[in-house]
């Protein structure tokens, strides 16, 4: 693969930084990208280097940008089925499994998500960054559900925009132990990381964490269990699990925010990423998928509702 060679006059009569610039004509890639490309002397003012992205432009300067093909990643495909809920040319829609890493870290060098992505469609590559290629947003290893995956550049930037903004509306189900204070809230809670956990996150005092926010109604009632739907209006780490346990009642499963030893037979934790509406690239109407509950969590389900008969 070739770069790729854009030209564009300047002709506004009002100076304009270089980088905010550069987001105008070239929107399918984020500031950040833009940025990174002046500094690595990609862009080109004059024919001369760009000294800065904060550099200003005058009416008349011809800017030209030379965009290197995606990064290798050195991530290997792999041959993983995929329950693929939705797809065209932009974007992947995929109903993840519990137990699958979406992104290669530290001790799951294979079998994620991304491999799995990869093997279906190689060319992702690249897409986003070197490592987590077409990644967006994530979910936890031991909760299912949906989760989108971007096919190129333009729709990973339309698509980080949508979650950045709070666009995205995200549906999940969560099966906690006992019941929040009242049947429906909203939880205002910072989290961040844990002080004295550093591999963990926790609710933090005003001040010291980031914001997240989440609103909850009660779906099922049983005698020692709630079936809650939340709805995170932020994507912090853990958000669901770390309010959940905030309000007093933590998920089943949840061995690390929760009980140390479950209360019902389950062998992950109980969240659920059911449903996902977003608008996608090149329309106006957002649109809802759906992926129902796992075998292993309704029958944990049918089980309780036997016991309350």
């Amino acid at each position: 693969m070739t770069d790729r060679i854009e030209t564009f006059p300047f002709t506004d009569e009002t100076p304009e930084r270089l980088d905010k610039f550069l987001v105008r004509v070239l929107p399918e890639f984020s500031r950040a990208r833009l940025q990174g490309l002046v500094s690595d002397g990609f862009v080109s003012v004059d024919g001369q280097p760009a000294k800065k992205s904060g550099q200003m432009l005058e009416a008349g300067a011809v800017i030209e940008v030379r965009i290197p093909p995606p990064v290798p990643s050195g991530l290997v495909g792999e041959d993983i089925p995929l329950d693929i809920v939705f797809e065209n040319d932009d974007l992947l829609v995929v109903n993840k499994p519990a137990g699958m890493v979406v992104h290669p870290a530290a001790g799951h060098a294979t079998g994620t998500l991304v491999h799995a992505v990869l093997g279906y469609d190689p060319e992702i590559e690249g897409i986003g960054g070197e490592e987590r290629p077409g990644v967006v947003h994530r979910l936890d290893k031991e909760t299912s559900g949906l989760i989108v995956l971007a096919k190129n550049e333009r729709a990973h930037r339309w698509l980080q925009d949508q979650f950045r903004l709070r666009r995205v509306e995200k549906t999940y189900l969560a099966l906690v132990d006992g019941a929040p204070p009242t049947p429906a809230g909203r939880v205002e809670a910072a989290i961040g990381r844990d002080p004295s956990r550093r591999k963990q996150m926790a609710v933090l005092p005003e001040g010291k964490g980031r914001e997240a926010v989440s609103e909850y109604k009660t779906h099922e009632s049983f005698t020692n269990h709630t079936l809650l739907e939340f709805h995170p209006h932020t994507g912090r780490t853990h958000q669901i699990r770390l309010h959940c346990a905030f309000l007093g009642c933590p998920i089943v499963g949840d061995m690390v925010y929760g009980r140390k030893k479950p209360t019902l037979q389950i062998d992950r934790h109980f969240l659920h990423a059911a449903k996902l509406k977003i608008i996608l690239p090149n329309e106006k109407e957002p649109r809802l998928f759906e992926a129902p509950l796992p075998e292993e969590l309704e029958r944990v389900l049918e089980e309780l509702r036997m016991g309350e008969r």
